[in-house]
C-alpha cells in the first residue's frame, strides 16, 4: 500500500479510535453518574425514615431498611446489565465499522492498482504491435525477421484478447448478465486446444501433458477455455522459460480433475487463499516486474464454481505451484 493510503488509513484510525473512546468514556460517566443517583436517593430514604423512626416499630423499620437496600442493589444491577449490554453492542459495530472502513480503504486501493495495471496492459500490447506493423510498413526485412514480428505482434494481440475477455466477463458475471450456452462438450479436446496454442505462442517453452480421452463435462466453452487459458498464462508467466509446464486430465467416478503445474517460485501458505481474491497480487505493486490485473485467478474459481466445481493451489514438488481444478460430474 503505498504512504498516501497508508497515512490515510492511520488517519482515519486515529479519529475512529478517538471516537470510540469518547462512546465508551460517555458510556463509563453514564453509568457512575446513575450510580451516584441511586446511592443519593438511597440515602436520603434512610434519612427520611430516621425521622419517621419513633412512630415505627423494630420490625416494621428493619423491613424498610431491607426494602431501601433491595432497591439500591436492584438498580445497580439495572445499571451494570444496561452497561453490560451497550458496551457488546458498541463493541460488536465497533469491530464492524473498523472492517469496513478497512476493506473499503483496501478495495479502493486494489481498484487503482487494477487501473494502473490495466493501462499498462492495455499500452504495451497497442504500443509493441504498432511499432512491428511500422517496422514492416517502413523495411524490406528478410522473410524470418518477418516471420518473428508477425509473431510477437500475434502474441500481443492475443495478451490483449485475454485481457479485455478477463475484464468483460469478469463484469458480466458480478453483474449476473452473461448469457451461459451450457453444452456437452469434451474438455480432453479443449485442453489439448489451449496447449496446441499456447505452444504455438512460445514455441521455446515445454509443454508436458497427461491427457485421459473423452472427457466430457457439461459446461460453458467459452469460460472453460478462459480458465484453462488463465491457469497455462498465469504458469508460462511466474515460471522460468526453460522449465516445463505440465497439464493433466483425469477422471474418477463423479469427478473430473484438471490440474496445471509449474516449477516457479511457488506460493507462501499466507497468499494461497488470497490469490482468488478479485484485483489482488502478491507482491509491492512499486516493485512488482510480472504483468497482470488480478483478475486471472478470480476468474478461474469463479468459473470453477459456476461448473460446480472449485479450484486450490499446493505445492509442486520441489518447487512450483500446483493448481488443481475438480469438477462434480
Amino acid at each position: 500500500m503505498p504512504d498516501d493510503s497508508k497515512k490515510r488509513l492511520k488517519r482515519t484510525t486515529l479519529i475512529y479510535c478517538t471516537l470510540l473512546f469518547y462512546v465508551i468514556a460517555a458510556l463509563v460517566w453514564w453509568f457512575v453518574s446513575l450510580e451516584k443517583q441511586s446511592r443519593e436517593i438511597a440515602r436520603q430514604q434512610y434519612a427520611n425514615l430516621t425521622v419517621q423512626a419513633e412512630t415505627m416499630t423494630s420490625l416494621e423499620l428493619a423491613d424498610k431498611m431491607k426494602s431501601i437496600a433491595r432497591e439500591e442493589k436492584r438498580n445497580t444491577s439495572k445499571y451494570v446489565a444496561e452497561g453490560i449490554t451497550f458496551l457488546i453492542l458498541i463493541a460488536f459495530g465497533a469491530i464492524f465499522v473498523y472492517r469496513s472502513i478497512r476493506k473499503q480503504f483496501t478495495l479502493q486501493q486494489q481498484q487503482q492498482n487494477f487501473m494502473m495495471a490495466v493501462t499498462h496492459e492495455l499500452k504495451t500490447p497497442i504500443a509493441v504491435a504498432r511499432l512491428n506493423l511500422e517496422t514492416l510498413q517502413k523495411y524490406t526485412l528478410d522473410p524470418e525477421k518477418q516471420k518473428k514480428l508477425i509473431r510477437n505482434t500475434l502474441d500481443e494481440t492475443n495478451r490483449l484478447n485475454l485481457l479485455t475477455n478477463n475484464i468483460l466477463v469478469s463484469s458480466q458475471l458480478d453483474a449476473d448478465r452473461y448469457n451461459s450456452a451450457r453444452e456437452e462438450l469434451d474438455l480432453s479436446t479443449l485442453l489439448m486446444d489451449c496447449i496446441r496454442d499456447f505452444r504455438k505462442r512460445f514455441p521455446d517453452r515445454s509443454f508436458e501433458e497427461t491427457v485421459e480421452e473423452d472427457v466430457d463435462i457439461s459446461g460453458d466453452s467459452l469460460l472453460l477455455q478462459m480458465l484453462i487459458n488463465n491457469l497455462l498464462e498465469n504458469a508460462n508467466k511466474y515460471s522460468p522459460k526453460e522449465t516445463a509446464i505440465k497439464a493433466r486430465l483425469t477422471k474418477a467416478t463423479g469427478l473430473v480433475r484438471l490440474q496445471i503445474i509449474d516449477e516457479g517460485p511457488g506460493i507462501a501458505e499466507e497468499e494461497k487463499t488470497k490469490i482468488f481474491s478479485k484485483f489482488y497480487r502478491i507482491g509491492n505493486e512499486s516493485t512488482r516486474k510480472t504483468q497482470g490485473t488480478g483478475l486471472g485467478l478470480y476468474l478461474c474459481r469463479k468459473i470453477a464454481r459456476g461448473h460446480n466445481g472449485d479450484i486450490t493451489v499446493t505445492n509442486n514438488e520441489p518447487r512450483g505451484a500446483n493448481f488443481t481444478v475438480t469438477f462434480k460430474t
